[in-house]
Protein backbone atom coordinates (compact mmCIF):
# COMPACT_ATOMS: atom_id res chain seq x y z
CA UNK A 1 0.00 0.00 0.00
CA UNK A 2 2.41 2.65 0.35
CA UNK A 3 4.50 1.62 -2.31
CA UNK A 4 1.49 2.34 -4.46
CA UNK A 5 0.86 5.55 -2.70
CA UNK A 6 4.23 6.58 -3.50
CA UNK A 7 4.39 5.63 -6.94
CA UNK A 8 0.62 7.72 -7.49
CA UNK A 9 2.58 10.77 -5.27
CA UNK A 10 5.04 10.54 -8.26
CA UNK A 11 3.02 10.27 -10.86
CA UNK A 12 1.06 13.14 -9.86
CA UNK A 13 4.14 15.33 -8.94
CA UNK A 14 5.25 14.71 -12.77
CA UNK A 15 2.46 15.78 -14.20
CA UNK A 16 2.71 18.98 -12.63
CA UNK A 17 6.28 19.23 -13.64
CA UNK A 18 5.31 18.38 -17.21
CA UNK A 19 3.18 21.38 -17.05
CA UNK A 20 6.59 24.55 -16.86
CA UNK A 21 8.03 25.27 -19.36
CA UNK A 22 12.01 23.90 -18.84
CA UNK A 23 13.41 26.58 -20.65
CA UNK A 24 12.16 29.18 -18.46
CA UNK A 25 12.78 28.21 -15.31
CA UNK A 26 13.46 30.44 -12.56
CA UNK A 27 16.97 30.32 -11.93
CA UNK A 28 16.39 31.59 -8.17
CA UNK A 29 13.39 31.21 -5.85
CA UNK A 30 12.82 32.63 -2.63
CA UNK A 31 10.08 31.78 -0.17
CA UNK A 32 8.95 33.61 3.20
CA UNK A 33 7.97 30.86 4.96
CA UNK A 34 4.57 32.37 6.44
CA UNK A 35 1.29 31.23 8.27
CA UNK A 36 2.98 28.65 10.78
CA UNK A 37 1.35 30.22 14.06
CA UNK A 38 -2.08 31.20 11.89
CA UNK A 39 -1.98 27.72 10.73
CA UNK A 40 -1.79 26.01 14.48
CA UNK A 41 -4.35 28.47 16.14
CA UNK A 42 -6.60 27.24 13.18
CA UNK A 43 -6.48 23.94 14.88
CA UNK A 44 -6.36 24.22 18.63
CA UNK A 45 -2.14 23.47 18.06
CA UNK A 46 0.47 25.43 20.00
CA UNK A 47 2.62 27.27 17.53
CA UNK A 48 5.59 25.47 17.64
CA UNK A 49 3.44 22.46 15.74
CA UNK A 50 2.69 25.05 13.07
CA UNK A 51 6.80 25.35 13.32
CA UNK A 52 7.29 22.32 12.49
CA UNK A 53 4.41 21.37 10.20
CA UNK A 54 6.22 23.96 8.25
CA UNK A 55 9.61 22.56 8.27
CA UNK A 56 8.03 19.43 6.79
CA UNK A 57 6.55 21.28 3.91
CA UNK A 58 10.05 23.04 3.20
CA UNK A 59 11.44 19.70 2.95
CA UNK A 60 8.74 18.90 0.27
CA UNK A 61 8.57 21.70 -1.46
CA UNK A 62 12.33 21.58 -1.69
CA UNK A 63 12.35 18.01 -2.87
CA UNK A 64 9.54 18.93 -5.66
CA UNK A 65 11.66 22.28 -6.85
CA UNK A 66 15.03 20.00 -7.17
CA UNK A 67 13.30 17.71 -9.14
CA UNK A 68 11.67 20.34 -11.27
CA UNK A 69 15.18 22.30 -12.26
CA UNK A 70 14.94 24.90 -10.07
CA UNK A 71 18.69 25.93 -9.29
CA UNK A 72 18.95 27.96 -5.74
CA UNK A 73 16.67 28.49 -3.49
CA UNK A 74 16.38 30.75 -0.16
CA UNK A 75 14.00 29.69 2.58
CA UNK A 76 13.53 32.65 4.94
CA UNK A 77 13.91 30.53 8.17
CA UNK A 78 14.40 32.96 11.12
CA UNK A 79 14.71 36.53 10.87
CA UNK A 80 16.97 39.14 13.19
CA UNK A 81 13.22 40.48 14.13
CA UNK A 82 11.93 37.35 15.08
CA UNK A 83 14.22 37.58 18.64
CA UNK A 84 11.39 39.87 19.28
CA UNK A 85 9.16 37.19 20.08
CA UNK A 86 8.24 34.89 23.24
CA UNK A 87 11.38 33.18 24.50
CA UNK A 88 9.42 29.56 24.38
CA UNK A 89 8.52 29.85 20.76
CA UNK A 90 12.08 31.28 20.47
CA UNK A 91 13.89 28.03 22.12
CA UNK A 92 10.93 25.59 20.06
CA UNK A 93 11.96 26.91 16.98
CA UNK A 94 16.05 26.36 17.77
CA UNK A 95 15.00 22.72 18.93
CA UNK A 96 13.40 22.27 15.51
CA UNK A 97 15.92 23.92 13.77
CA UNK A 98 19.12 21.43 15.87
CA UNK A 99 16.41 18.50 15.08
CA UNK A 100 16.49 20.22 11.25
CA UNK A 101 20.36 19.86 10.86
CA UNK A 102 20.62 16.66 12.66
CA UNK A 103 18.57 14.62 10.05
CA UNK A 104 22.11 13.19 8.27
CA UNK A 105 19.58 11.79 5.22
CA UNK A 106 17.82 15.63 4.91
CA UNK A 107 17.43 15.90 1.14
CA UNK A 108 20.11 13.92 0.50
CA UNK A 109 18.29 11.73 -2.44
CA UNK A 110 17.73 15.14 -4.38
CA UNK A 111 21.49 16.48 -4.33
CA UNK A 112 20.20 19.25 -2.27
CA UNK A 113 23.62 20.86 -0.69
CA UNK A 114 22.35 23.01 2.37
CA UNK A 115 23.84 26.45 3.04
CA UNK A 116 23.30 29.48 5.60
CA UNK A 117 22.92 33.17 5.49
CA UNK A 118 22.65 35.38 8.41
CA UNK A 119 24.53 36.02 11.13
CA UNK A 120 25.67 33.16 13.00
CA UNK A 121 27.26 35.26 16.17
CA UNK A 122 24.57 34.91 18.54
CA UNK A 123 23.40 30.95 18.07
CA UNK A 124 24.52 28.61 19.97
CA UNK A 125 27.88 26.39 19.26
CA UNK A 126 25.80 23.73 19.03
CA UNK A 127 23.89 25.43 16.12
CA UNK A 128 26.81 26.78 14.76
CA UNK A 129 28.32 23.42 14.82
CA UNK A 130 25.51 21.57 13.60
CA UNK A 131 25.33 23.94 10.71
CA UNK A 132 29.24 23.80 9.53
CA UNK A 133 28.70 19.91 9.66
CA UNK A 134 25.37 20.06 7.59
CA UNK A 135 27.50 22.63 4.91
CA UNK A 136 30.39 20.41 4.78
CA UNK A 137 28.23 17.46 4.55
CA UNK A 138 26.24 18.15 1.49
CA UNK A 139 29.12 19.91 -0.38
CA UNK A 140 29.53 17.20 -3.09
CA UNK A 141 25.92 17.44 -4.07
CA UNK A 142 25.43 19.67 -6.97
CA UNK A 143 21.56 19.39 -8.03
CA UNK A 144 20.29 22.17 -5.98
CA UNK A 145 21.35 24.72 -3.00
CA UNK A 146 19.17 25.50 -0.64
CA UNK A 147 20.08 28.72 1.67
CA UNK A 148 18.56 28.59 4.70
CA UNK A 149 18.44 32.46 6.19
CA UNK A 150 18.76 32.30 9.67
CA UNK A 151 19.28 35.39 11.74
CA UNK A 152 18.80 37.17 8.57
CA UNK A 153 17.84 40.81 7.82
CA UNK A 154 18.33 42.36 4.46
CA UNK A 155 19.27 45.69 6.22
CA UNK A 156 21.48 43.79 8.60
CA UNK A 157 23.17 42.23 5.52
CA UNK A 158 23.99 45.62 3.68
CA UNK A 159 24.92 47.15 6.76
CA UNK A 160 27.70 44.82 7.06
CA UNK A 161 28.94 45.28 3.75
CA UNK A 162 29.29 48.79 3.90
CA UNK A 163 31.31 48.04 6.93
CA UNK A 164 33.15 45.75 4.95
CA UNK A 165 34.06 47.90 2.33
CA UNK A 166 34.48 51.14 4.32
CA UNK A 167 37.10 49.25 6.61
CA UNK A 168 39.00 47.61 3.42
CA UNK A 169 38.79 51.42 2.01
CA UNK A 170 40.73 52.71 5.03
CA UNK A 171 42.95 49.69 5.36
CA UNK A 172 43.90 51.12 1.67
CA UNK A 173 42.73 47.27 0.36
CA UNK A 174 40.22 49.31 -2.10
CA UNK A 175 39.93 52.89 -4.03
CA UNK A 176 36.34 53.88 -2.67
CA UNK A 177 35.99 55.96 -5.92
CA UNK A 178 36.37 52.42 -7.44
CA UNK A 179 32.69 50.64 -5.00
CA UNK A 180 30.43 49.56 -7.37
CA UNK A 181 26.97 47.18 -7.21
CA UNK A 182 28.87 44.16 -7.71
CA UNK A 183 31.76 45.53 -4.93
CA UNK A 184 28.89 45.75 -2.55
CA UNK A 185 27.32 41.87 -4.06
CA UNK A 186 31.04 40.65 -3.56
CA UNK A 187 30.60 41.55 0.17
CA UNK A 188 27.55 39.91 1.13
CA UNK A 189 26.95 37.14 3.05
CA UNK A 190 27.72 34.95 0.09
CA UNK A 191 27.18 35.71 -3.44
CA UNK A 192 23.79 33.90 -4.57
CA UNK A 193 22.14 35.31 -7.82
CA UNK A 194 20.12 37.68 -8.19
CA UNK A 195 16.30 36.38 -6.92
CA UNK A 196 13.92 35.74 -9.78
CA UNK A 197 10.73 34.82 -7.91
CA UNK A 198 9.88 35.36 -4.27
CA UNK A 199 7.03 33.59 -3.24
CA UNK A 200 5.20 34.66 0.00
CA UNK A 201 1.88 32.67 1.46
CA UNK A 202 -0.23 33.44 4.12
CA UNK A 203 -2.09 36.42 2.94
CA UNK A 204 0.76 38.96 3.43
CA UNK A 205 2.03 41.63 1.36
CA UNK A 206 5.64 42.72 1.85
CA UNK A 207 9.19 42.05 2.01
CA UNK A 208 9.62 41.92 5.74
CA UNK A 209 13.72 42.76 5.13
CA UNK A 210 13.95 39.58 3.00
CA UNK A 211 17.23 39.70 0.46
CA UNK A 212 16.43 43.14 0.31
CA UNK A 213 19.50 43.41 -2.32
CA UNK A 214 18.63 40.60 -4.31
CA UNK A 215 15.00 41.08 -5.19
CA UNK A 216 15.57 44.23 -7.08
CA UNK A 217 14.02 42.83 -9.89
CA UNK A 218 12.50 39.96 -8.46
CA UNK A 219 8.85 38.81 -9.23
CA UNK A 220 6.36 37.89 -6.76
CA UNK A 221 3.25 36.13 -6.13
CA UNK A 222 1.17 35.94 -3.43
CA UNK A 223 -0.73 33.56 -1.76
CA UNK A 224 -3.65 32.95 0.92
CA UNK A 225 -2.36 29.17 1.92
CA UNK A 226 -0.72 29.15 5.18
CA UNK A 227 3.14 27.67 4.54
CA UNK A 228 2.03 24.16 6.32
CA UNK A 229 -0.53 23.86 3.68
CA UNK A 230 1.58 24.80 0.37
CA UNK A 231 1.34 22.06 -1.99
CA UNK A 232 3.48 21.13 -4.59
CA UNK A 233 0.46 22.17 -7.07
CA UNK A 234 0.52 26.42 -5.59
CA UNK A 235 4.32 25.86 -6.79
CA UNK A 236 3.60 24.98 -9.77
CA UNK A 237 1.12 27.79 -10.12
CA UNK A 238 3.71 29.90 -8.73
CA UNK A 239 6.47 29.00 -11.74
CA UNK A 240 3.47 28.96 -14.04
CA UNK A 241 2.42 32.46 -13.19
CA UNK A 242 6.09 33.71 -13.41
CA UNK A 243 6.90 32.10 -16.76
CA UNK A 244 3.74 34.21 -18.39
CA UNK A 245 5.27 37.65 -16.93
CA UNK A 246 7.01 40.01 -19.17
CA UNK A 247 10.21 40.49 -17.34
CA UNK A 248 12.03 43.93 -18.92
CA UNK A 249 14.38 45.06 -16.02
CA UNK A 250 14.00 48.68 -16.78
CA UNK A 251 13.60 48.11 -20.55
CA UNK A 252 10.71 48.16 -23.36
Amino acid sequence: MVFIFKFLKRKKQAAFINEVDQENLPRHVGIIMDGNGRWAKSRGLPRSAGHRAGAATLKKITEFASDMGIRYITAYAFSTENWKRPKAEIDALMDLLLDYLKDKKLLEGNQVRLNFIGDRSVLTDEIKEQMAIAEEESAGRDKTILYLAINYGGQQEITKAVRTICQKAAAGQLDPGGVTEQTISENLYTEIPDVDLIIRPSGEFRLSNFLLWQSAYSEFWFSNINWPDFSEKDFTQAILDYQNRNRRFGGI
